[in-house]
Formats: structure tokens, sequence, C-alpha cells
């Protein structure tokens, strides 16, 4: 090989050194980018995770409202905060073997707690005293979207008959509930709906799983189950936006030679 060839060779080597710098930095500050729009993820995704936390904990200090004041009237019930769930045990409400009526021991029960979440309700909701079609104020904060009335029997008798009895049992509740504090169905949630709603579940959640006339007594019962609005929607379309942004990025990179 000549002498007269190197000259010849050194610009193609530069070019080529040029673009390879070129393409790492692109490469660089596609991963830059691709860093920058991770840290926004996990602060939307830390953010959503901070309102679901708040709700968990409104609805805990919810719960210990009730019962405080239920206590107050000498009425003593079973609280689940895990859960969201005021139980109605025996004691509160007994139901005898296929019946959905209540007795008047817990008509007066049942009237304790209609006064009780009348008055404790509408400061956990987006829409005390509202009216239907009504607008609500538009907040994010946490606040109630349903309280459950939730109706369960025990094993004995048909799946059929239970599913109905226990649906009977929430709505007579339901209907005396509403009757005591008539109030109670102008609370209202983000959407501006009613929150008082009931649910029967036949013998699907036993909280006595034995098989004897001591445990089919617990099992025939009322829960009330405080749902939590978070309204954590539109942040969660967020992150899914920056999901598809980084994946694009990434891809891009992997394309690149």
């Amino acid at each position: 090989m000549s002498s007269s060839s190197i000259p010849r060779m050194a610009p193609i080597a530069a070019a080529t050194a040029d673009a390879t710098k070129a393409t790492q930095t692109s490469k660089i500050e596609h991963a830059n980018d691709i860093e920058r729009r991770l840290q926004e993820l996990e602060k939307n995704i830390t953010q959503q995770i901070d309102r679901v936390r708040e709700a968990t904990l409104l609805r805990q200090k919810l719960l210990r409202d009730i019962d405080a004041q239920l206590r107050r009237e000498n009425l003593i019930v079973q609280v689940d905060e895990s859960n969201g769930v005021l139980r109605l045990t025996e004691d509160t409400i007994r139901f005898q073997q296929n019946d959905a009526n209540l007795n008047e021991r817990a008509r007066q029960n049942v009237g304790k707690i209609a006064r009780v979440l009348a008055r404790v309700l509408p400061a956990y909701v987006s829409c005390a005293g509202g009216r239907p079609g009504a607008a609500c104020p538009n907040q994010t904060n946490a606040s109630v979207e349903t309280v459950f009335i939730e109706g369960h029997t025990d094993t004995t008798g048909s799946d059929d008959q239970n599913w109905a009895l226990s649906a009977q049992r929430a709505a007579n509740t339901y209907r005396e509930l509403t009757a005591v504090s008539r109030e109670l169905r102008q609370i209202r949630n983000r959407s501006n709906q009613e929150i008082l709603s009931i649910s029967g579940y036949s013998s699907t959640r036993p909280i006595d799983p034995a098989n004897n006339p001591a445990a089919w007594e617990k099992n025939r019962r009322i829960d009330i189950r405080f749902v939590m609005d978070t309204d954590v929607t539109a942040g969660l379309e967020q992150i899914q936006g920056l999901l598809g942004t980084m994946r694009s990025a990434i891809g891009e990179l992997k394309e690149a030679p």
C-alpha cells in the first residue's frame, strides 16, 4: 500500500467516527428522555398511591366515628377497618331461620344506626343534602361513593331461597333506615347518586364456617360496607399515556444502528 492512499482514508475514518458519535449522542438523549419520563411516571404512581391511602385513612376515621357514636347509644357492633365493614351482629339484628323481618329490638337498633349515619355521613361525602339532577361540588378529595346494606344467610335452606332471603333482609333494613332518617336518601356521591344501596350474598360469605346452630345464627346478619371514591381516573390515564410514550422511545433505541 502506497503512502499516498493514507490521506484519502483519513476523511472516511473521521466521517465514520462522527457518525458513531452522533448515534451515541442520540442514544444518550433518548436514554435521558426515558429516565425523565420514568421519574415523572414514578411521581404519578406515588400520587395515586397517596390518594388511595388517603381514602383508606378517611374510611377508617368514618368507621371509628360511627362506632364511637353507636357506643354512646349503647349499641355494640363489629368494625372491620381493613374491608370497610360495619358488622351488625346477632346481638344487633337477630334473624330467625327463613325469615327476613326485623323484630322490635332489631328495629330499635336499626333506628339508632340510621340516626348516627345521618349525623356522620355528610362530612364524608361529596354531596350532602343534594337533589336529583342538581350539580355537586367539583372536588377530587376522597369521599364515600357507596354504602352497601348487605344481607347474609346461613347454609340451611335451598340456594335459590337464600339468595332471595339475603336480598330481602338487606331491603328491609334499608327501608327501616330510610324510614327513621329520611335525610339519608339526600346524601349523595360525587356523581349525585344516592349512596345507600343494597346487596344480598346468600350464604357465600360466612363469618363462621362451622356447620352448627351457633354459627348459623352468626351468619344470618347485616353488614354495612363503605366504598370510597378516590377519583384517580385522570391520574391513571396520564400514567397510561406516559407508558405509551416510553414504549415508543425504547422502540426507537432498539431500532437505532
